[in-house]
């Protein structure tokens, strides 16, 4: 890929136009940032300069990590795996509770700790034998040069790209960008505007938009997660709505992640999520026709399996991230009737477990 100037973390971009008043709009997601020469978007590593819009994180990477796929989370790709984890600075969204405030919030290049071109990344994956390759950490829409180069490094070798987004990406950049992609773990923050204006200084739409996107036009594999907030997005009727649209939009066999809050970032004030809350909206939301509901960032044996929408026989036990009885066939069928369990199955399962292994690239 060709750059500006000396610095290869530096990269020309295509998403972007200029406007009558001289300044240069972004259109890799909906925040149309409008920028002038010297200033940057709200992910912080897009930029304008030369009167173009540039990504200043090519090759640059926050750290990379080892870890099992469930922890994406996605229950249903290439179970007990391990994946190559890695991300960059900057994010387009301003969620308030962030998790990872320290890497997507940084307005330091210095967070940028370790480099690999997307063939030396791909060669790392294949040498610690993970199966996949997962863009995290912070959302790669905004280094979506970089992932896609990296995504087509891994297809070469055989591995696996997965992408943990926030769904929030304009309709031309989302058609090339999961053209690349293996499977997703989409966050769905709430399920109304009010929530994702004043918590995410987003919009709702554009990401359900992503989801329909996935289901009906794309062969991803992907799952949903939604971090439940007390007061904030976990009631029962928001639950109840978003579920129902779930199951009306998308079909009852899209996986869906109910995952515990805990304090930080600016959302300091609000508790832990108690972990009956989540299984209330587990409940509901099976209630309501979903095959495929679990609990996350809990202790919960329950929640966290996998259950035949057939029979309802136990098909895969999950102890954290941890898998215990495994009643899958190597195609993914059900042993006990046969039932097709959704998903990306490959063989016997992983056994990776619950390891998180840091890795210096350098």
């Amino acid at each position: 890929m060709s750059t500006l100037v000396q610095d290869p973390s530096i990269v020309r971009t295509r998403y972007w136009h200029h406007l009558p008043d001289g300044r240069v709009q972004c259109d890799v997601c909906p925040r149309a940032c409008k920028l002038r020469n010297g200033q940057r978007g709200l992910c912080f590593v897009r930029a304008c300069q030369d009167d173009e819009i540039v990504l200043t994180s090519y090759g640059r990477s926050s750290g990379f990590c080892i870890d099992p796929i469930e922890k994406k989370p996605l229950n249903h790709f290439l179970p007990g795996t391990s994946v190559l984890s890695f991300g960059t600075a900057g994010c387009n969204l301003a969620c308030k509770f962030c998790q990872n405030w320290d890497i997507s919030k940084s307005r330091e290049i210095d967070t940028l700790a370790d480099a690999a071109s997307p063939e030396k990344l791909a060669h790392t994956a294949v040498t610690l034998g993970c199966r996949s390759v997962a863009f995290t950490y912070n959302d790669p829409v905004v280094f979506h040069e970089y992932a896609i180069d990296v995504a087509q490094a891994c297809r070469a070798v055989g591995i696996k790209s997965v992408a943990v987004t926030a769904g929030y990406v304009c309709p031309e950049p989302r058609r090339e960008f999961y053209s690349y992609m293996d499977a997703a773990n989409v966050d769905l923050k709430a399920f109304s505007e009010r929530f994702y204006r004043h918590v995410t200084g987003g919009q709702l739409q554009p990401v359900l938009d992503t989801l329909v996107y996935l289901r009906h036009e794309t062969q991803v594999w992907f799952e949903i997660t939604t971090l439940l907030i007390p007061d904030e997005n976990d009631s029962d009727q928001e639950i109840d709505s978003m579920s129902r649209w779930i199951l009306e939009q998308l079909g009852p066999e899209v996986p869906l992640h109910f995952t515990a809050f805990h304090p930080d970032w600016k959302m300091r004030d609000k508790p832990h999520t108690p972990p009956a809350t989540l299984t209330r909206a587990r409940s509901i939301a099976m209630q309501n026709g979903l095959h495929f509901v679990y609990t996350g960032n809990v202790h919960d044996m329950k929640g966290g399996s996998t259950y035949c929408s057939g029979c309802g026989a136990l098909l895969i036990a999950r102890d954290w991230y941890v898998l215990k009885d495994w009643q899958v066939t190597e195609s993914g069928r059900c042993r006990s009737c046969g039932t097709q369990c959704p998903g990306v199955f490959d063989g016997r399962h992983g056994t990776w477990g619950a390891r998180r292994q840091p890795v210096r690239l350098s």
